[in-house]
């Protein structure tokens, strides 16, 4: 088994770990410092491909040897089976430092089907709480795991004031927000009571989301840039041309690498970065019109900037925004593409 003790290494687990986010995620831990990875989703995860990671889960790989390595564990589970949930802490990588909750139901799918979204947005977040807090307890490190949890901006409905702080009233419209809402309530307390050390990141909408559509609403935001890349037609559900006045529509969004590079900061984040009421943060982002991002597809549109969800709080903890507006985000999406990236 690995050395869990050891100051340097850390044990990780990431649910969700089939997602997009996850997959760059991954890479982007292993650069950072010295892991081993309990990846897991509801269909069997990849092991990253390349001569650092190591398949764990044959059992035949030496975990106590070289160190520079990634140990792998892939497992396919069901995360609202308590049974299922216990085993990803009793896997030959050891039990985890920190846990990335990232699985989720999608907006759409949350909606259509709200036994399940419940099941699957709330019921296996209390799960694995109740698992971190049983198997933390054993662990040789005295601190509680580090729970980060990838939550919504879906937690506010509407309608929204002009500003929006982490401290707005939040009023979900709808069963993915109330979801999120419900998890974030109670992995906050799980952390007050210091049961988990927890770190509740509510993501912008992020552009542009490689692969097939998602069930979010918010899909035909990267759909109409990444289709068109793709060699595929995009419809674009709103407006009927260029300059109809629906695609003035505001969207608040940021890139996938900033998005990576947040989840990857907020693993080594203080917990006195967070006011001591909270664990929860809207990560930086910035406001894109419809109308800029088909622009900027084009690479012929300027950019224009209104202040929605403020960022000054995160961005005062370290986390980082995408600085320079639409147009390098499809620009890097584009580049991903032709180099088989994505």
């Amino acid at each position: 088994m690995v050395n869990k003790a050891s100051p340097q290494h850390r044990v990780v687990l990431i649910t969700g770990a089939a997602g997009f986010l996850a997959k760059p995620l991954v890479q982007s831990l292993a650069s950072s410092g010295k892991i081993s990875l309990i990846l897991a989703d509801v269909v069997q995860p990849e092991v990253p491909k390349g001569p650092r990671f190591i398949d764990a889960s044959s059992g035949s790989s030496d975990l106590g040897g070289d160190q520079e390595k990634v140990h792998v564990f892939p497992i396919k589970t069901d995360l609202t089976v308590i049974d299922q949930v216990q085993a990803l802490f009793k896997t030959t990588i050891g039990i985890p430092d920190v846990i990335y909750a990232m699985h989720g139901i999608m907006s759409r799918g949350s909606e259509d089907n709200f036994e399940l979204g419940l099941r699957v947005n709330v019921d296996s977040i209390r799960l694995l709480l109740d698992a971190a807090v049983q198997f933390g307890a054993t662990r040789v490190r005295p601190e509680p795991i580090r729970f980060i949890f990838t939550s919504s901006l879906a937690i506010y409905g509407g309608p929204l004031p002009d500003v929006v702080t982490p401290t707005t009233a939040t009023t979900p419209e709808g069963a993915y927000g109330a979801g999120k809402l419900a998890s974030e309530v109670i992995i906050n307390e799980y952390s007050r009571r210091g049961l988990v050390d927890a770190r509740i990141l509510r993501l912008p909408t992020v552009v542009v989301r490689p692969g097939p559509p998602s069930r979010a609403t918010s899909a035909f935001i990267s759909g109409i840039i990444r289709e068109p890349l793709s060699g595929v037609q995009a419809i674009c559900p709103i407006g009927s041309s260029l300059t109809d006045p629906e695609l003035e529509l505001p969207v608040w969004i940021a890139s996938p690498e900033k998005t990576v590079s947040n989840l990857t900061y907020a693993s080594v984040l203080p917990a006195s970065s967070f006011p001591p009421h909270t664990r929860s943060i809207n990560l930086p982002g910035f406001t894109a019109t419809v109308l800029e991002l088909l622009k900027a597809l084009e690479a012929v549109g300027g950019r224009r900037h209104w202040t929605w969800f403020i960022s000054r709080p995160a961005l005062q903890m370290g986390f980082t925004g995408d600085n320079d507006g639409v147009l390098p985000i499809v620009q890097q999406f584009k580049k991903d593409l032709e180099e088989n990236k994505v």
